[in-house]
């Protein structure tokens, strides 16, 4: 199933019945239902498409080509032919960042998370490949890194976020790798170096320091799933009684998760296992050649660690292209990020009408996975119709997250909640907080292909 040998014999054996029951779960009503859906073909496509409204060929602009700006074009393309769309993203490679915690502890290759965004552009869709540089709302303008203007009547804001590796004294994201310093979320070309720093430190054991830092982040559960199987890989290789494993969060006393009931399920497996938890300790400083990481209090004590494996998890903000704009939050919690001042509930602009937000940019409560935007892409797309049409929104989003959250290779536990942090579970099989193999075989196998049927709008 991985594509590393099996540790020990019993983990062979372990392998063998795995592999049994993927052979028999191929029959079963939930994973023929999820293939089937994520391999339709273009005839299914159109057959499940929402009926095409009357527009006029109004200009949407989509600025960003990840998942949500993908969608949103799908979607929108079958909503309102007659509209002139078009995407700005320089970026060429399409990148299935919720397979990075696999890549990085060593269940898949990194070639399972690379595409190309020119697969995934829907025909007659437009594709300027620069960056966005700015954003000019009252003009309803934005600019592109060559200088070049592009006016639109309608704005779609799907940047993702910036990883804020420059705020890490020392920090070197192209020494992701080495030296014991991993980090899931940089590229696939990292979270490959991450598991090859991960690989060497099992084999020999010693002290692993995994971080989270303050404030919002994209796929909050992947520090806390690096850390799960960073103690099951130290097992798989017999150096977990020799090995210490620190997870230090930067968050409030007894805080590594959101979500209360989820959070205190964490600490209280972390504990079974023996992780050591940190709080308010926020990772400021690394000496990558002495191997040490320097930690800060809210109050400014700095604290020196010694490390044989560091987990490096970045705080985030919004792109500067928006931060610099006049489109984020300009008071409260979301300001300092400079997060996109939208509706939480249908998603558009609370100062321009004419400006959507979806995934990681926008300035709600929760809802920075591929999840949420698989979720709510359909739901921009609807409400961007609708006011194309001079309507009003009327399509609510109720915040929905998903976290398939690995607690070692073959279980998993898939959470579900909204904004409010109350857990929805979505299938009866599967209990938010009972670990299961169902629950990792639909992160190993099923949710990339659901994935790709949202980029192509047909879920």
């Amino acid at each position: 199933m991985t594509h590393h040998k099996p540790d020990n014999p019993l983990a062979a054996e372990q392998h063998a019945a795995r592999r049994a029951l993927l052979r028999a779960l191929g029959g079963a009503p939930l994973a023929l239902g999820a293939l089937h859906a994520a391999r339709a073909d273009q005839a299914t496509q159109a057959q499940d498409a929402p009926a095409p409204v009357a527009l006029n060929a109004a200009h949407v602009v989509i600025a960003g080509c990840g998942m949500g700006g993908l969608a949103v074009a799908s979607r929108l393309r079958m909503l309102a032919p007659n509209a002139r769309i078009t995407i700005v993203d320089a970026k060429q490679e399409h990148n299935y960042q919720p397979g990075y915690t696999l890549v990085a502890t060593g269940v898949w290759p990194m070639e399972k998370v690379r595409d190309r965004n020119a697969d995934f552009i829907p025909e007659g869709v437009e594709w300027v490949q620069e960056m966005v540089a700015a954003f000019d709302p009252a003009a309803n303008r934005l600019t592109t890194a060559s200088g070049r203007a592009i006016g639109y009547d309608f704005l779609v804001v799907a940047t993702g976020l910036q990883l804020g590796y420059d705020q890490i004294e020392g920090m070197d994201v192209a020494a992701i790798g080495q030296n014991g310093m991993g980090s899931v979320y940089h590229s696939p070309e990292a979270a490959q170096a991450t598991w090859h720093a991960m690989d060497a430190f099992r084999a020999k054991g010693g002290q692993a320091v995994m971080t989270l830092p303050p404030g919002a982040i994209k796929c909050a559960g992947a520090p806390l799933k690096m850390t799960f199987m960073m103690a099951d890989r130290l097992r798989q290789a017999g150096t977990l009684a020799q090995s210490s494993v620190h997870f230090h969060s930067a968050l409030a006393p007894n805080t590594v998760f959101g979500v209360k009931v989820v959070n205190d399920d964490i600490l209280a497996r972390w504990q079974a296992l023996g992780i050591q938890t940190h709080y308010r300790s926020r990772l400021a400083a690394v000496d990558l050649g002495a191997r040490q990481a320097v930690f800060v209090s809210p109050e400014g004590e700095r604290s020196t660690v010694d490390y044989d494996f560091l987990h490096v998890v970045p705080p985030m903000r919004a792109p500067d292209a928006v931060r610099h704009s006049d489109l984020p939050h300009q008071q409260g919690p979301m300001a300092a990020g400079g997060w996109l001042e939208v509706s939480k509930d249908t998603l558009q602009h609370k100062r321009y009408a004419n400006v959507f937000g979806v995934g990681d940019i926008n300035g709600t409560p929760r809802g920075k996975t591929a999840a949420t935007v698989k979720k709510s892409a359909p739901l921009v797309a609807h409400n961007l119709a609708r006011v194309m049409a001079g309507q009003a929104p009327d399509q609510t989003f109720d915040g929905y997250t998903s976290c398939p959250m690995v607690v070692r290779e073959g279980s998993a536990m898939l959470i579900e909640f909204d904004y409010e942090g109350r857990l929805t579970p979505s299938l009866p099989m599967l209990e938010p907080l009972q670990e299961s193999f169902m629950a990792w075989f639909m992160k190993y196998r099923l949710l990339k292909p659901l994935y790709v049927s949202a980029l192509r709008g047909r879920v």
